[in-house]
Formats: C-alpha cells, sequence, structure tokens
C-alpha cells in the first residue's frame, strides 16, 4: 500500500516527512522518495528502492535535506516494477510540477498516448507520472493558477487517487486533490 505525506510551514521538512512516512511502514511497499523546496530553490529529489531506512540513511535522517516545504511517499509497485525510477515523487520533467500519488489511475494508458502526441515523453512505468506530466500540460496551456490546472487535469483521471503537488512558481505551498481515497489535512500555527 502506499502512503504520502506533505509538510510546510517554518520547520525543516526532511524530518518530519520521514517521521510520518515511518508511521505507514506496517503497510508494506517496495520504495520510498522525498521532493524537498527550500525557498525559491527548486525542489530536490531524493528517491530509492527498498525500505525507508535506506531513505533515511541517504538523507542523514533528513537533516542533509534543507528546506521546509516538502512532499513523500512509499509505494506499493501497481504499475512498473520496484525501482529508483519507478519510486515517487514524478516530475513533470523541468521540475514544474512534481507530485506524489496514492491510488490506481484507471485510464493512464489513454492519457499517456495523449501526452506523447503533445510532446511528453515517460522514463518510469507509472501512473502517477501521467498524472504529474496531465496537471503540467494544463497549467501550462492555459497559464492558470495550480487550483485551475488540477482541476482540469482530475476532469480527465478516471480511478480513485489522493494527490499531493507542488509547483515550482509557488514556494511552499502544496496543492492537494483526491478522489475516493483518503486524505486528512491538518492545520498548526503557520504549518499545516
Amino acid at each position: 500500500m502506499c502512503g504520502i505525506v506533505g509538510f510546510t510551514g517554518k520547520k525543516q521538512a526532511a524530518p518530519i516527512l520521514l517521521d510520518g512516512l515511518s508511521k505507514l511502514e506496517y503497510r508494506g511497499y517496495d520504495s520510498a522518495g522525498i521532493a524537498i523546496r527550500d525557498g525559491e530553490k527548486p525542489a530536490e529529489v531524493i528517491k530509492e528502492k527498498g525500505k525507508l531506512r535506506v531513505l533515511a540513511e541517504m538523507t542523514n535522517q533528513g537533516k542533509a535535506v534543507k528546506g521546509t516545504c516538502g512532499i513523500g511517499h512509499t509505494r506499493w509497485a501497481t504499475h512498473g516494477e520496484p525501482s529508483a525510477v519507478n519510486a515517487h515523487p514524478h516530475s513533470s520533467g523541468d521540475g514544474n510540477v512534481i507530485a506524489v500519488h496514492n491510488g490506481i489511475i484507471e485510464n493512464y494508458q489513454e492519457q499517456r498516448e495523449k501526452l506523447i502526441k503533445k510532446g511528453y515523453s515517460f522514463a518510469p512505468q507509472t501512473d502517477t507520472e501521467v498524472a504529474v506530466k496531465l496537471i503540467d500540460y494544463y497549467f501550462k496551456k492555459y497559464s492558470c493558477t495550480p487550483v485551475e490546472a488540477l482541476a482540469r487535469a482530475m476532469v480527465r483521471i478516471r480511478g480513485s487517487y489522493a494527490l499531493c503537488v507542488m509547483f515550482k512558481d509557488f514556494p511552499g505551498e502544496i496543492y492537494c486533490a483526491r478522489k475516493d481515497s483518503p486524505m486528512i489535512i491538518g492545520i498548526a500555527d503557520g504549518e499545516s
């Protein structure tokens, strides 16, 4: 089973994400990853095949990755083999959109074929990368807000999902969408 966690606030995000993901370990998974934003800098994506402890060791328990906004994921492969390439987070390629996803996108092949015709390429074999690039496509095509891009993409996606998305032009912000999959958003003093 997959699990996703996001954090934005004043504290360093990576240790919080790793802690949150560790609480999901009982569910079973084959890879894990995080994407961290440090202000205006591009997101740093670290992901690896295997247990969460591998990712924790790679990042010195999250201390080696600076930034106060991030998303994380533990993955149980449904589309594509367990690998670092297929691990989440996934990016639009240019880093414009980065996302983690829990659920299954039933029409990902159909959407993938349409995006290939629009000039997108795919390295991973996951349904999540299709969602990320579909959001990116609408964000760029309509020069719209992240919420509008998400809404346009979600109309095209069939299945169940929970998504946490970061946009390059909106540092410190995480956008979420869900259909059928559960999602909890906690709000504290200056952090979510």
